[in-house]
């Protein structure tokens, strides 16, 4: 067991109370949050120590160039849309895309999933205004509902609870497609949804599909049996959300038994937003003691030097695997802002695995009044990070998609292309646009080029 520093000694989980804290509910009852906690305190983990382990590792790897990370799933998942069909297709589209990137790059895709926690959001303000009425603002289904009333705005600890049960039941069938059959590359045709194999993206899929059967054939005709071989009947795909609501993941922490190192066990990877990275507070306090894999959001005002502290206090003994760093800077940003952190963390010797999110900073209000964004921007912030992690000498180590397997009509533009008038069609998202099957797709086969390359 690696040896801790003073601050890691001093480390409990609930020391991130001493510090200034953002973001938070203004929970109207303390006693009641406080018995809620203390029950999901006593609840079953969600995830364990040493799959928070293996994905680490995983990592670690992705961060030399021999993997890739797809970082997907909902912008905020949803108490009424839950299902085993919207989880199923989920887990589809992220299978597609990974088959895309690994056949077209040659290196593993380590599959994870914005998924079984992500229910709440930071917002840029406290409180939401309509037609002259001002109410809290929505926070995500773990704290309060999305419906503009006065009672439903109210922060409610029982939401917690069903969160909880909620991501276990998720988890349940997230465990049971990816371990049971349904990931079996043999069913690699099966994956295409009806709405995606009429596409040309689907088309596309399907030759790919087709070359990966006469790969098997040929495999099984040279005498490889791959009934055996485990790798291509199941695979690893791990849990991630926001790390927000901290008392929540204060009461989800365990002590490994086998280690005796804390882990957060609500999601096998956290990560710290672009709002809440403040050196000093209370998310970084509490992530600095947690061994799961950790990542932070950056936005577009990121200084070098903060950068470099964030570093150092979440990762001081610079362990392959343990940091990634998330950037969203926007397709007209990244270029400028990128580079120098890129050359900045990499002189400070910290090995931390660099992801785009080309989402967030591509997100507009368009001018029929729904927030979108562009197809076209969100593959020019990643052709942009590419080209600086190429002129940095950094391996592109990934990507972290808003996505869903449902045929919505939230972000512009695509092969098939989604054009203004479309988004009232099925603009389903509670907060964020999500891009859909057919865009996903499409976005997996071009940044598998840029692999390539």
């Amino acid at each position: 067991m690696t040896p801790k520093s003073a601050t890691e000694q001093s480390w409990t989980p609930s020391s991130w109370r001493t510090r200034s804290v953002v973001q938070q509910p203004a929970w109207p009852d303390q006693e009641a949050l406080d018995a809620v906690l203390s029950e999901i305190s006593a609840l079953p983990p969600l995830v364990f120590a040493g799959e928070a382990r293996t994905l680490t590792e995983s990592l670690a790897l992705a961060s030399e160039g021999k993997a890739f990370l797809l970082h997907a799933g909902d912008c905020a998942e949803s108490f009424e849309a839950f299902s085993a069909n919207s989880i199923r297709d989920k887990l589809k589209i992220i299978l597609q895309m990974s088959v895309v990137l690994t056949y077209g790059a040659g290196v593993p895709t380590i599959k994870v999933g914005r998924i079984a926690g992500q229910f709440a959001k930071p917002r840029s303000s406290d409180t939401e205004t309509r037609d002259g009425t001002t109410l809290p603002s929505f926070r995500g289904d773990m704290v309060n509902d999305f419906a503009f009333t006065p009672d439903a705005r109210i922060p409610n600890p029982q939401r917690l609870l069903r969160g909880y049960h909620q991501s276990s039941s998720t988890l349940n069938l997230w465990r049971a497609f990816t371990k049971g059959g349904f990931a079996d590359l043999s069913r690699v045709h099966s994956w295409n949804q009806e709405f995606v194999t009429a596409s040309p993206q689907g088309r596309q899929y399907e030759a790919l599909a087709n070359e990966i059967d006469r790969a098997l054939r040929f495999m099984n005709a040279c005498g490889i049996d791959l009934n055996h071989e485990m790798a291509f009947h199941q695979v690893d795909a791990y849990t991630s959300h926001e790390a927000l609501l901290l008392g929540y993941e204060e009461a989800l922490t365990r002590q490994d038994s086998l280690t005796g190192d804390w882990y957060d066990c609500s999601a096998h990877m956290l990560w710290i937003g672009d709002r809440t990275r403040h050196l000093d507070g209370a998310h970084v306090e509490f992530l600095a003691g947690v061994n799961n894999p950790i990542a932070i959001k950056l936005g577009p005002t990121s200084e070098v030097d903060d950068v470099i502290a964030l570093c150092d206090r979440l990762d001081p003994q610079h362990s392959p695997g343990r940091l990634t760093l998330i950037t969203r800077m926007g397709a007209d940003l990244v270029a400028e802002r990128l580079p120098p952190l890129l050359e900045k963390v990499g002189q400070s010797g910290h090995p931390v695995l660099w992801v785009c999110d080309p989402m967030h900073g591509n997100t507009f209000a368009h001018s029929s009044g729904y927030k979108t964004r562009n197809f076209d921007d969100v593959m020019a912030e990643l052709r942009e990070f590419f080209a600086a992690c190429a002129n940095s000498g950094v391996r592109p180590g990934g990507m972290h998609i808003e996505l869903t397997g449902e045929d919505v009509t939230e972000c512009l533009g695509g092969t098939e292309e989604v054009l203004g008038d479309h988004l009232e069609n099925r603009y389903e998202t509670m907060c964020d646009p999500r891009l859909n099957a057919r865009q996903s797709l499409d976005l997996a086969f071009q940044v598998a080029e840029l692999l390539r390359a």
